[in-house]
């Protein structure tokens, strides 16, 4: 049976967030944000092993905080100097235990949820063609602005999805891309799905109902803060 691992991406250092550390280790209800993520994938029984990447500086901080209760987390890696460095060193460490076959999960710890709901749809979604990612649909107008910021085209917004998180990969499809990526692609691409879509590949969606948040100025995490216990952990004590 294939095995399933996430990779979860938490290397940023926050310099648009303006706090005194990076926004994934800032504490929400005495624990860090991070952590709220790492509990739930501890407990889903389908998951196998759980590897991070962050900042050099934080690697040690993560092992201590994680000495109890996270029996499935392998390592905490260093990131790179980019993020698609940060996702590489991820990948090379899971590679020590995962084969071709087996799937990997990559979440960023900016999305400060988990939709365990969807979770078994996107890893199916993989299981059949090999790569997939969480989305969310857009239902407001969408606009192309000209040079001089004024509305130029309607675009129909029926074609277009916002990348939620994670993305699911087949091990043996999406290592190879990464080892075999030059130092420019990895610099200038994103997120692994770009990468693979540069290389030709297609990418299934799973259409997510959660909201789609994103953790990158104050403004967010206060709406995290308000919603963490009452939307997206109720479970939480």
């Amino acid at each position: 049976m294939n095995k399933n691992y996430f990779l979860l991406m938490m290397g940023g250092v926050g310099s648009r967030f303006g706090a005194d550390r990076p926004k994934q280790f800032v504490e929400v209800n005495g624990k860090p944000v991070f952590s709220y993520i790492l509990k739930e994938l501890n407990k889903l029984d389908y998951i196998d092993g759980i590897v991070v990447v962050c900042h050099a500086s934080w690697v040690d901080f993560v092992k201590y905080y994680c000495k109890i209760g996270y029996e499935k987390l392998l390592n905490v890696v260093e990131g790179g100097d980019c993020r698609s460095k940060s996702v590489y060193n991820g990948l090379k460490e899971i590679r020590k235990v995962a084969d071709e076959k087996d799937n990997v999960l990559i979440h960023d710890a900016t999305h400060p949820h988990l939709d365990k709901v969807k979770l078994p749809e996107l890893i199916n979604k993989v299981n059949e063609c090999g790569a997939a990612t969480m989305i969310t649909s857009v239902f407001d107008t969408c606009y192309i602005k000209d040079e001089d910021k004024n509305i130029s085209k309607i675009i129909d917004r029926k074609s277009i999805a916002v990348g939620a998180s994670p993305e699911c990969f087949k091990f043996g499809l999406i290592f190879p891309i990464y080892d075999n990526a030059s130092n420019e692609e990895l610099e200038n691409m994103t997120s692994a799905g770009a990468i693979l879509v540069n290389n030709g590949h297609k990418m299934a969606t799973v259409e997510s109902d959660l909201l789609n948040l994103k953790i990158t100025y104050q403004n967010d995490m206060e709406l995290f803060k308000i919603l963490c216990d009452t939307y997206f952990y109720k479970s939480e004590e």
